[in-house]
């Protein structure tokens, strides 16, 4: 396994994050217990989790991923030997909270849930979910003013550095953020002495790389270290839906929930990767986990899977080198066909 810092940490992440949205709807809590042995003992040493999951977001299963791994760490103890990360909800979830907000509030009742059902008294990493104002997140296209910013991002940020200070939690991070949006909190930072936010978690795939434009440059340059989410684009890239979606994949599941991961472009995109991994003798998972890997500005990748067998081929992408030749041919599919799945 790979490891790299987490921004200006002294922590030695895996460039291999285990995700883990699935335990508690997909997945049992046997077989995520299953999940996390593997991927300790295979040198993963991040977990990424949140409050709302599991997926998709219901009240049933709001906190039921959580106190699937809470349960683990009980039982396999070791606990200074993996790193957690978790998330606070942003806004409009109705069932969470009496209806989920960034305020300080929120916040504080939040991450002592958290802590109780991952059954730990620290979180390593403590990450805003998504922002309290309307953004480009979750797919949203187009750009949408409003005076109204809801809770200021200066009292999310506020109260997330008490966590920090009192010892609940051990670093900062935030997701699914714009580069406005990050030199905010650094600008914060920089006036306030907060502690530093030491990753973005956004989404970033061969389907999607909006990533590049303008949060690559300002996340690199200030060691905001990017944790990459969706780098299968919902499993599309693996090739497994090239001929319709299996009744039990996420796709088949829950495809209403992630139309833009299934459109004609998308669609087009992924068969041209298909080609170039067969054509290169590599899997398509290998092709795209391998892509994400390799970029200059990521922390870590974060993988996720409902089968032992999935898991096993994301992890083991870690050990495939993408040569010029490759890294050339998939510039120009993606000159051709851009971001299809924003």
């Amino acid at each position: 396994m790979e490891y790299r810092k987490l921004g200006n940490t002294d922590i030695d992440v895996s460039v291999i994050c285990l995700g883990t949205m699935s335990y508690g709807e997909q997945n049992t809590e046997k077989e995520a217990h299953e999940q996390l042995d593997y991927s300790l003992d295979r040198g993963v040493n991040f977990i990424d989790t949140a409050e709302m999951y599991a997926i998709p977001p219901k009240k049933e299963t709001y906190g039921k991923t959580e106190e699937l791994i809470g349960t683990w760490i009980k039982k396999r103890g070791e606990r200074s030997k993996y790193i957690i990360a978790t998330k606070v909800a942003g806004p409009g979830m109705e069932y969470v909270r009496g209806g989920s907000r960034l305020s300080s509030e929120h916040i504080v009742k939040a991450v002592e849930s958290s802590l109780k059902r991952l059954q730990t008294d620290y979180i390593d990493l403590y990450q805003v979910h998504w922002p309290e104002r309307k953004s480009n997140y979750f797919g949203r296209l187009g750009y949408e003013y409003s005076e109204d910013t809801g809770v200021a991002i200066e009292e999310t940020y506020k109260a997330m550095d008490r966590l920090v200070r009192d010892g609940k939690v051990r670093y900062l991070g935030i997701s699914n953020e714009t580069p406005w949006g990050v030199n905010e909190y650094l600008r914060l930072e920089r006036e306030h002495g907060y502690n530093k936010i030491m990753s973005i978690q956004n989404p970033y795939s061969l389907l999607n790389r909006i990533y590049e434009v303008g949060l690559a440059e300002i996340t690199h340059r200030e060691n905001v270290g990017l944790l990459a989410y969706s780098p299968l684009g919902f499993g599309m890239l693996t090739g497994k839906y090239a001929e319709g979606a299996p009744a039990d994949s996420r796709l088949g599941l829950y495809g209403d929930w992630f139309t833009r991961y299934s459109n004609k472009p998308s669609i087009d995109a992924v068969s041209k990767y298909i080609n170039l991994a067969r054509e290169f003798s590599i899997t398509p998972t290998q092709l795209a986990l391998a892509f994400v890997n390799s970029r200059p500005f990521l922390t870590s990748n974060i993988i996720g899977a409902t089968k032992m067998s999935q898991l096993e081929e994301n992890i083991d992408s870690i050990e495939v080198s993408l040569n010029t030749e490759i890294l050339e041919a998939i510039e120009e599919i993606h000159v051709s066909n851009p971001n299809p799945a924003p």
